[in-house]
């Protein structure tokens, strides 16, 4: 694993999950940045986080207060609390990328 980011999005995706340690749902990612992550290019930021171990989705078991399909919960990883220690270390703005 590597502690470079290919985007921005990456790393405010990182910061949102630090701050949220229960974690976020897609839409709830997306509502937390301030409209900085869209609909169309979140899942595909998680899917690149989570293939690198830097995040963890979990989908939990349906319950009856939701209809649809179950929603993947994501969480931060240890690997993704160091990318983001390293990534302050190396200078990156993180406060730039909060919410």
């Amino acid at each position: 694993m590597g502690n470079s980011f290919a985007s921005d999005k990456e790393l405010l995706v990182l910061t949102l999950l630090r701050d949220a340690p229960k974690g976020l749902y897609g839409l709830e990612l997306v509502k937390e940045s301030g409209d900085r992550l869209k609909r169309g290019t979140v899942y595909v930021t998680l899917a690149r986080l989570e293939d690198k171990g830097l995040i963890r989705s979990r989908t939990p078991a349906t319950t009856g207060g939701h209809s649809g399909l179950p929603r993947p919960h994501y969480t931060l990883t240890a690997e993704g609390r160091k990318a983001l220690d390293a990534a302050a270390l190396m200078g990156w703005d993180l406060a730039r990328s909060e919410a």
